[in-house]
């Protein structure tokens, strides 16, 4: 197994850590862009596109947003499957062209949106399958402080910071978004507001909100990146309970009796095992990926609102 990660930060590394441990003797390349870059484990550093080895199993892209499409386009000229770091861009312009190209190329593409791994998301997915409760309203909050997320590093240097450069909190936590497509499908009706009025004094967008329109309900999202005491929450209100999800201790209960439905302790690197084993299996299987290029676009033009 010969895998290519084009990008390695702190989310790349996250990658190499989970396909390290679902395959310790997969040999896994960086392509850097410079010769200073510090070795990360057993990945061997490359400089350049002529150093990429034959028979790729598959390149995870995972630089920053801004700086997907082009190499999407770049690696695309390996023909070999893509998994992409979730947005799959930071605009759409060109969205449609390079869906053709995957096409024309019979590419395979996955983005990576590693909370449809998420225990107690699953076990909602599942729940909901099952017991097709009726739904009244859905609430989604996302709130984090964006100086924490990286404590060593000036959060105003940051890609998160800068809208140019593909950040803002509608973009980074497209998470959100996707669960909620994947659980209740494309609403029929988006409409959002965001803003950067915040004290975090920042160019990209640093709130969202989204509401969407389904036939019997409604979908509110809260996403932004200066709450201090992180919340990250999903409410099903039904016509007999509340269903309250909470991702951070990985808990899904019952409101009106407390009743404890799901809960186990959670280790977040696990669900991006299970993603990556997920891609693999696809490949092997020849099965489309369930969060495909196109797939992924439809969320983002939810995200933009476009």
């Amino acid at each position: 197994m010969k895998i290519l990660i084009v990008g390695l930060g702190s989310i790349g590394k996250k990658h190499v850590d989970a396909i390290m441990s679902l395959y310790p003797f997969a040999e896994i390349f960086a392509l850097r862009s410079c010769k200073a870059s510090e070795p990360y484990k057993q990945v061997i550093n490359i400089y350049s596109k002529e150093e990429i080895p034959d028979k790729l199993t598959f390149v995870v892209i995972a630089t920053i947003t801004s700086e997907h499409e082009v190499v999407i386009h770049e690696m695309m000229e390996l023909n070999c499957p893509l998994f992409i770091e979730k947005p799959v861009l930071s605009e759409l312009i060109n969205a449609v062209e390079i869906s053709g190209q995957l096409q024309q190329r019979s590419i395979v593409s996955y983005v990576a949106c590693n909370l449809r791994f998420h225990p107690s998301l699953q076990f909602v997915k599942d729940y909901l399958d099952k017991h097709q409760p009726r739904i009244n309203e859905v609430n989604i909050y996302c709130g984090s402080y964006l100086p924490d997320w990286r404590p060593n590093q000036n959060y105003r240097t940051n890609y998160s910071a800068h809208a140019d450069r593909g950040g803002g909190a509608h973009l980074d936590l497209i998470h959100e978004i996707d669960y909620c497509t994947w659980l209740f499908g494309f609403p029929d009706k988006a409409l959002s507001v965001k803003t950067n009025t915040s004290s975090l004094t920042i160019s990209a967008v640093d709130q969202a909100r989204f509401i969407y329109s389904y036939p019997l309900f409604t979908v509110g999202i809260t996403l932004n990146y200066f709450r201090r005491d992180a919340k990250r929450q999903l409410e099903i209100i039904t016509d007999t309970d509340t269903l309250m999800v909470d991702l951070l201790t990985n808990t899904v209960q019952t409101v009106l009796d407390g009743k404890i439905l799901f809960h186990e302790k959670l280790n977040m690197l696990d669900t991006y095992k299970s993603q990556i084993k997920y891609f693999f299996d696809c490949i092997q299987s020849n099965i489309q990926p369930m969060n495909d290029f196109n797939y992924s676009v439809k969320v983002l033009k939810l995200a933009i609102n476009e």
